[in-house]
């Protein structure tokens, strides 16, 4: 059985976050680089847009996690977590993550990322060039 109609039959082909119908692709929740169901979840073109870009973050979209905190699925609590963590400025997204409990081991997968962390608190490494420094980028001392 393929990874998408696992996830289909697993979320009556709906996204998991928000319960649309269309669009609907594998999302791998990062930083996990392997597809499986356990880190892997189905999300509507929407949902994976606004993960992707941070800029593009319509808040009132995600009053729709009311229902997906209580997901079992751990891909799913750890979007949730991370989703509300960007929009907490808002003040309800404050309320869900009160009510949210998650693991120690699905809470440290949710926090590597860094979306609890303000913007203005996050270090930024750079290069000698003053370029911010991705994981994965390669430097010569």
């Amino acid at each position: 059985m393929s990874l998408e109609k696992e996830l289909q039959d697993g979320s009556e082909t709906k996204c998991e976050l928000c319960g649309a119908t269309h669009e609907l692709s594998v999302y791998n929740v990062p930083p996990v680089t392997a597809e499986s169901a356990y880190n892997s979840l189905l999300v509507c073109g929407t949902c994976k847009t606004q993960i992707n870009n941070p800029d593009q973050v319509d808040p009132n979209h995600w009053r729709c996690l009311n229902d997906s905190i209580w997901s079992t699925e751990p891909a799913v609590q750890v979007m949730a977590w991370r989703m509300l963590n960007r929009i907490k400025g808002e003040g309800w997204p404050a309320d869900l993550l009160d009510m949210m409990y998650l693991e120690d081991e699905i809470l440290t997968w949710a926090k590597a990322m860094g979306d609890d962390v303000a913007e203005e608190d996050k270090i930024i490494h750079k290069d000698s060039n003053g370029v911010a420094l991705q994981a994965g980028d390669t430097v010569v001392l």
